[in-house]
Order: structure tokens, then C-alpha cells, then sequence
């Protein structure tokens, strides 16, 4: 019988340990999740994991991104509230301005009217001794000398023991105004040179008239109001351009009253806007 030599017997049992190593090694490997075909459960679970988190952190950005916005919205609502509250504030106070404009505009006329009632009082009470007579020295010359008056086509009238010069209103100012025009020195001036020359001791009131339409801008409440301030023009220019003393001059605001003619047309109502220097025959 032949025999292999010892070392030829040892080959078969080698063989069988590395078959079986190589079954198991195999074996194993197949139940290795990490080793598993692409596509399986054990393969996604990373991915998986991965994209949760970005979507955690997706909506978490989000989340913000509506916070900030409605952050955004409550702001832009306050400021449009601020805005409005700044316009009420404002329109406020232009209404107080305006308001406080009118009072002083007020405030100045009846400072106007009580310095004219003052001069007024004067003139009535000069005017009541001139018809009383009780303590009056009339100039026996005054017919004479308005005869000798000539102004040029102002209108001269002796009127009992006054002498009244009509000077047209409309060559003084502008309709409803209290604001000489351009025209008043050139008219006044040779009034008050012959007033001076002739009448230097007389007492002098300045009488302010008008119409009976409707006042328009102008700033006066009444008709008394724009002939006390004509009337106290006419005083202002007679004696700071003029030289006449202040003393001897005097007004009186007659408004709408005593009309020369009818207020029914242009023509008389434009007759009817005068101011009218009155001659006192009394010395001041």
C-alpha cells in the first residue's frame, strides 16, 4: 500500500480550516449593516438623520423670519400712528397761531377805538359848548376867512359856527382800508398849509364817514372802526408831517351815519366816504 509521505497528510485538514474560515468570513459579512447594499434601511439611516436636522433648523429660521416680520408690521403701524398724532399737533397749533393772531388783531382795535372814543368825548364835548355858547368866543371872522379858503376843488361849507372841508376818502385810502395811499400827502398838504396859516389857535376835528356796504378784509369789525382809524390817519399825517399840534386836533368816527347822499348808487356811496376837517370858531 502507498503512503504518502507525513507532511503530504497535513494538507487536507489545512484546506478544511481555510474553507470553513472563508464560509464564516462570508457569513458574517452578509449580516454587516454597514456593508448591506445600497438602498436598504441600514444604508439611509445617515441621510436620513441629516435631513431632519435640516429641517429642524429650516423651521426654526422660519419661525424668525415670521417673527421679525410681524416685529416689523407693529412698527410700521406706531409709526404711522406717530405721524398722524404729529399732524394733529401741528394742525393744533396752527390753530393757535391763527387764534392768537385774531385776539391781538382785536386786542390793537379796541385800543384804536378807546383812544378814539377818548378824542370823541373832546370833540362832543368842544362841539356842545359851540352850540351852547355859555363860554365860547366865537371868531366873528370865521365866514369871512372860509370864504377865503381854496383847496382846489375840495368842498368848503359853513355849517352855523363850524366850517366843514370834505375831503373825498377814496384820495386818501383804498375802500375799506385804514392805509394812506400814495395820492393823501399830495391832497392834504396845501389843506394843512392854508389850516395853519389861517386857523393856527382854532380847535380842528378830524371826522371819519363811510358807506353802508358791507366791510370786506381790511381787518374792522364795523364802520365806527374804519372811520376812527381813517380819522386818526388823517390826525397822524396832519401833525407829524405837517407841524400841526396834536392838541389842537381831535377825532370823531362817525361810521355809516349822517349820509351826504343816497347809499343807493356807486355815486353816492363814494360821496359818502369822506373825512371831513371841521373849524371850531373856540381856541385850544
Amino acid at each position: 500500500m502507498f503512503c504518502l509521505p507525513h507532511h503530504h497528510r497535513k494538507l487536507p485538514a489545512i484546506a478544511a480550516i481555510v474553507i470553513f474560515a472563508v464560509a464564516i468570513s462570508s457569513a458574517g459579512c452578509s449580516q454587516n449593516p454597514y456593508l448591506a447594499a445600497p438602498g436598504g434601511a441600514a444604508w439611509n439611516m445617515p441621510a436620513n438623520a441629516a435631513i431632519s436636522q435640516n429641517d429642524a433648523r429650516l423651521a426654526e429660521l422660519n419661525r424668525r423670519v415670521q417673527l421679525l416680520d410681524d416685529n416689523n408690521r407693529q412698527l410700521t403701524t406706531q409709526l404711522a400712528q406717530s405721524d398722524q398724532q404729529i399732524q394733529v399737533y401741528k394742525d393744533e397749533s396752527e390753530l393757535l397761531r391763527n387764534q392768537l393772531a385774531a385776539v391781538s388783531n382785536q386786542m390793537e382795535s379796541t385800543a384804536i377805538a378807546a383812544r378814539n372814543a377818548q378824542t370823541q368825548v373832546r370833540g362832543m364835548q368842544a362841539s356842545a359848548q359851540v352850540r351852547g355858547g355859555a363860554t365860547i368866543q366865537p371868531n366873528t371872522n370865521l365866514t369871512q376867512m372860509a370864504s377865503r379858503l381854496n383847496l382846489g376843488g375840495i368842498p368848503v361849507q359853513q355849517d352855523g359856527n363850524v366850517i366843514r372841508i370834505s375831503v373825498p376818502s377814496d384820495q386818501l385810502f383804498a375802500p375799506g382800508s385804514a392805509q394812506m395811499n400814495a395820492q393823501a400827502a399830495t391832497t392834504l398838504d396845501p389843506i394843512a398849509t392854508q389850516l395853519v396859516r389861517m386857523f393856527p389857535r382854532n380847535r380842528i376835528g378830524i371826522e371819519g364817514y363811510t358807506d353802508n356796504a358791507p366791510l370786506y378784509g381790511g381787518g374792522f369789525a364795523s364802520a365806527h372802526q374804519l372811520t376812527a382809524a381813517q380819522a386818526s390817519a388823517v390826525l397822524d399825517l396832519l401833525s407829524r408831517r405837517n407841524g400841526m399840534p396834536p392838541n389842537q386836533l381831535f377825532t370823531v368816527a362817525q361810521g355809516s351815519n349822517n349820509p351826504r347822499q343816497s347809499n343807493d348808487t356807486p355815486a353816492g356811496r363814494a360821496a359818502n366816504r369822506r373825512v371831513e376837517l371841521v373849524i371850531y370858531p373856540d381856541n385850544y
